[in-house]
Order: C-alpha cells, then structure tokens, then sequence
C-alpha cells in the first residue's frame, strides 16, 4: 500500500511541476516575444530591409513560436507586416531581421554567426555565455527576472545602428 501511495505520490508531483514549468516557460516566451518587438523600435535596418515583410526566424522548433505570431498578427514594424519563419537550416535561411535562437538551438551560434555575417540580421538568443560569443542580444535570467544583455560591437557589425536608449535599458557586454 505504501509503495503504491508513493508511486502515485511521485507521478502527482511530476504532473504538478510539468503544470508549473510549462505555463512558466510560455509566460517567458510572451515575455521574449513583447521585447524582441520593442527592440525593432530601437535599432534600424538599412534601406534594403525596410519594404516587404519584416521576417523574424525562429531557429528549430520553439513555443516562442506561437507567442510571435499572436503578437505578429497585431502588430507592424512602421509600415512592414511582421512575418515569422522556422528556419531548420541554417544555410537555406531566408533574408530575417532577426533571428531567435532558443536555448535548445544555442549549440548552433557559430553556424548562425558564419551564415549570417555581413547582413543585417540581428541575432537574438537565450543561453548565459551567448552575448559575449557574439549574438547581439542574448535574455538572461538574472535573480529571477528576464533582463537582456546588448553586444554592440555584434550589432553594428551586422550594418545595424542601435540607439543609446536601447543600450542604456540593456546590460552592455
């Protein structure tokens, strides 16, 4: 009898935590997805970039995903409607302004940085380290509240301008 109470005991609690980190997780992503839209008001694209659909890549699959197109539906970047892609191939990427690489993916930065060089892509991730290795905005979690660090010199490179409002709200690396 005890055996069985302890085995139910053990698969409530896991039901229970899967109940708590999952709703945790997508509160994060709606919490990703209202910045990674506030940060298209802060750093400017060049003129090639700016007709057509602003296109934000998610690298892989990702609940962010969905959290992106609800405020895509909404929501424009001055006059450009917001497109969102999965990209799985780092090498066929389509033109993206951004691209967010959430921290299942962080193990492909390199690929992405080699891939996206030279264009006017910003690249967004979500794993400590990944800033200073050279994505441009990375979120990190620090004593329990999202905050993001700012890699100018990233940015820039990438032909992007980034404006010191933006970098005063974000922690420069």
């Amino acid at each position: 009898m005890l055996r069985s109470t302890s085995v139910a005991f053990f698969l409530a609690s896991v039901l229970f935590l899967f109940g708590v980190i999952n709703p945790a997780k997508s509160q994060d992503y709606k919490f990703h997805s209202l910045f990674i839209y506030n940060f298209t008001k802060y750093i400017e694209w060049p003129e090639s970039y700016k007709s057509g659909d602003f296109v934000i890549g998610v690298l892989g699959k990702s609940d962010i995903i969905e959290s992106l197109q609800k405020m895509a539906e909404i929501k424009t970047v001055g006059a450009q409607k917001i497109q969102v892609e999965v990209v799985n191939d780092v090498s066929a990427a389509p033109k993206c302004h951004m691209l967010f690489i959430p921290q299942g993916q962080s193990g492909k930065l390199e690929e992405v940085l080699a891939a996206f060089s030279g264009k006017p892509t910003l690249i967004i991730s979500e794993r400590p380290g990944l800033g200073k290795k050279g994505s441009g905005i990375n979120f990190v979690l620090e004593e329990g509240k999202w905050r993001f660090e700012l890699n100018k010199t990233a940015i820039e490179s990438s032909s992007l301008k980034v404006s010191s409002e933006l970098m005063k709200l974000g922690k420069l690396i």
